[in-house]
């Protein structure tokens, strides 16, 4: 079981971080209250009910989310970038953990590297 469970290891800090950030992505400036709610509940309910598998595909959809265009919204761009860099550590983590998630999201670990490498520089 543990092998099986491992993934849930890499949770914490996407359940914590993604519900706005999607929210903004998905609704665009200022998501009403329930927008986030409804992120929200979706990712507890994938950790806390779901598969792997199933996890996987909603940070595959946040990636196809990440790459729409932001037509110069800042709210957008912020957004962006913070789901950025919470989705490439979650898959970098996976590259430690045992089966083939770390294969399964190569691609998507990849387009999340271009996606990070056109993020403006931050100040020291």
């Amino acid at each position: 079981m543990v092998k099986r469970a491992s993934w849930l290891s890499v949770t914490p800090e996407p359940e914590r971080e993604l519900p706005e950030a999607v929210a903004v992505l998905r609704h665009g400036r200022r998501p009403p209250p329930e927008a986030v709610t409804t992120e929200r509940e979706r990712i507890e309910r994938l950790v806390l009910h779901g598969r792997q598998r199933e996890w996987l595909a909603y940070l595959h959809e946040v990636v196809e989310l990440l790459e729409r265009p932001l037509n110069g919204d800042e709210q957008l761009a912020r957004a962006r970038e913070r789901a950025t860099i919470v989705l490439a550590n979650h898959h970098n983590l996976l590259l430690g953990l045992p089966g083939r998630a770390a294969e399964r999201t190569a691609s998507d670990r990849a387009r999340l590297s271009k996606l990070a490498d056109d993020l403006p520089p931050h100040p020291e």
